[in-house]
Parts: structure tokens; C-alpha cells; sequence
């Protein structure tokens, strides 16, 4: 079986994770990736020895490559032509543009949380809606923050089915290496409901969520707390034994070590992780607690690769790879190693 080509718009702080997630995959082949500028991350590439075909998204600007002697195989559109699906992670509102190119060509795409909901035919989810995300041309993930929160909040509702959650995001400014918003010291909270929490309704219709958002001044990891009720009483035994079994979900404690975001960040580099990335969110044990007949927990988001399995799972829906969550989520997870450390 022929495998599927996969091209990524913009070489930034998720496209370069997405172009190393694609070419893990034994079952797609990595065209190469477009950005429009010789940016840091370009010239990291070339460093490395150009292990990616680049392609001009801005070909009047070739000149500035070809002065850094960064090899270019052709233009953006060039890329797309040679593609069954884009990854489009481009700038916010970029992805809107892109799209007309991607319907000309009569390509697929998915973008990335950054764009609007109405750039794509399904909001999509790798465990919570698969099966929707089947065939389609254009899809768009899930946040960051959502989309680990749904993988918590999935999980918990398959295993024994939920109602209601309540969520506080304690969310990172910036990621490593940004200045845009500048160096502070002071907490900001955001209207309620989060849009997470409006989101998470949106994959899930049946979960009612509401949620507050407060920005702080660190890079690594967002935090966010969740209480979570079902039609019955869910303990924190049970609560275990579900996340347990998830594979892009790991159990921690503060005894382990594990104070908090910069823990994980520590951790993922301990690994040998590429950048210091973890695919998986982390849900610390010390936090599950029973409150009446909610269980409450808190969980850790790696916001710079917690997306790229759930974008990879989105290429197998609209080819049609598999058709399951279960199918796709696993071959995913075993080309990526996720939850090869439970074992």
C-alpha cells in the first residue's frame, strides 16, 4: 500500500514538530515542509543538514536563502501538488488563506487550534471524534489546552461516562524563546467560560463545561485542574485505574519528584527527548481527590507537542487509514513510542 504524502505549512514551533511526528510514521512519507522566511528554525534545519525538503511559501524572497546557502526545492504550491494532506500550521488566520490554494488544488488539509472553527469541515479530536473526522477534506485540532483537557475528560467518560466538568486552566504566557508579550510579573484572568470549556462542548456535546482561565508568567506547561461528574459516583481508585490504562496519559506524584511544570520540561530532556517534548499529559496522582460525587485532578499540558499526536490521528481520518479511534490512535502511538514506558 502506497503511503501518504504529507507536506507542513509553516516550519515554526509546531511545524517543526509535526514534520519530525510525520516522518516517524511508517505509513507516510514527509514531502517537506514551507515557511516564508530564513527564520531560526530554517536555519536550524539547514544546520542539520536539510533532513526536509524546504519549499518558498514567499518565493520573492529567495534571494535571502540563497545568500545562507539554504537549499529550496520549489514553492509552497510546488509542496502542495505533491501532497495528499497539509498540515497547516501557519500562523493564526494564514490557514483561512491557505485554504483557497488547498480547494484549488483539490487537496486536504488540517489546521491548527489557532484558526477559526469555520476554516474546517470538523472541530476534531483524535479519541473523542475520530469517526467524524472520516473522509473529510479539512479539519482543524483542538488547542493545546484543549486538547489534553479532552483527553482526560475522554477518558474518565468512556470508563464509567460523565455529565459535567468544571475546569481552571493556570496557562503559560508565551513558549520558550517568545518576547512578544514582553517580561512580567503579575497574574491575569480571562472572562469565563474558557474557550476550552466551550470547546470540549463542542467535541463532546453531551459533557457540560464551564472554566477559567488565568495567564502566568512562565513557558513550560500549562496546569489545569478538572472536576468531573457522572451519572454515578467515580472514585479516585477508579479514576486511576482508567488514566492508567491511557496511553498518552502519564501517572506522576510529588514524591517522585514531580513538583510541577518544569519537572515534566526536566524530565522530557532527562529522556533524550528531541526539544525536550512529551507527547503525553500528565496527571498527578497526590491531585486526585473525591469531592461528594465529583472527582477532581489536575493534569500537566507539554503545549509545544501535546497536539501532534491528535494532528497525526487526523491524517488517518481524512485518508481513511483506519477506521476506528482505537485503530488510528494506536498505529499513531506505536510509530511515535507513546506509553512504551508502561510497559
Amino acid at each position: 500500500m502506497a503511503k501518504v504524502k504529507v507536506g507542513v505549512a509553516g516550519y515554526g514551533v509546531i511545524g517543526q514538530r509535526l514534520a519530525d511526528g510525520v516522518a516517524l510514521q511508517g505509513d507516510m512519507e514527509l514531502v517537506g515542509v514551507a515557511d516564508v522566511a530564513p527564520t531560526l528554525s530554517i536555519r536550524a534545519l539547514k544546520e542539520k543538514g536539510m533532513p526536509y525538503k524546504l519549499y518558498l511559501a514567499a518565493p520573492d524572497r529567495r534571494a535571502e536563502f540563497d545568500a545562507l546557502g539554504i537549499e529550496v526545492s520549489g514553492t509552497f504550491e510546488d509542496m502542495i501538488k505533491e501532497c495528499d494532506v497539509v498540515l497547516d500550521s501557519s500562523p493564526g488566520g494564514i490557514g483561512a488563506k491557505n485554504k483557497e490554494l488547498y480547494e484549488k488544488l483539490g487537496k486536504k488539509a488540517i489546521f491548527q487550534g489557532g484558526e477559526k472553527n469555520s476554516v474546517a469541515d470538523v472541530f476534531f479530536h483524535g479519541y473523542a471524534n475520530y469517526e467524524k473526522g472520516l473522509g473529510k477534506q479539512f479539519l482543524k485540532l483542538t488547542s493545546c489546552n484543549t486538547t489534553g483537557l479532552i483527553r482526560s475528560v475522554d477518558c474518565l467518560d468512556r470508563a464509567y461516562g460523565l455529565n459535567r466538568v468544571a475546569i481552571t486552566i493556570i496557562r503559560r504566557v508565551a513558549d520558550p524563546g517568545d518576547y512578544h508579550r514582553g517580561l512580567t510579573n503579575a497574574l491575569q484572568i480571562d472572562k469565563a467560560p474558557s474557550h476550552q470549556a466551550v470547546d470540549l462542548m463542542t467535541i463532546m456535546p453531551h459533557v457540560e463545561a464551564t472554566g477559567i482561565l488565568v495567564h502566568t508568567p512562565i513557558t513550560h506547561g500549562h496546569i489545569i485542574t478538572v472536576v468531573a461528574t457522572g451519572p454515578k459516583k467515580i472514585t479516585k481508585e477508579m479514576a486511576l485505574e482508567a488514566f492508567s490504562k491511557h496511553p498518552r496519559i502519564r501517572l506522576v506524584s510529588i514524591a517522585q519528584g514531580f513538583l510541577g511544570n518544569a519537572s515534566l520540561f526536566r524530565y522530557a530532556r532527562d529522556l533524550g527527548n528531541p526539544r525536550g517534548d512529551m507527547y503525553e499529559i500528565a496527571v498527578w496522582e497526590d491531585s486526585i481527590v473525591e469531592s461528594g460525587d465529583s472527582i477532581m485532578y489536575a493534569i500537566n499540558i507539554p503545549q509545544e507537542a501535546v497536539t501532534i499526536p491528535e494532528t497525526i490521528d487526523g491524517i488517518r481520518a481524512v485518508m481513511n487509514m483506519q477506521a476506528t479511534s482505537a485503530e488510528a490512535t494506536a498505529e499513531t502511538n506505536k510509530y511515535l513510542g507513546i506509553g512504551k514506558w508502561k510497559a
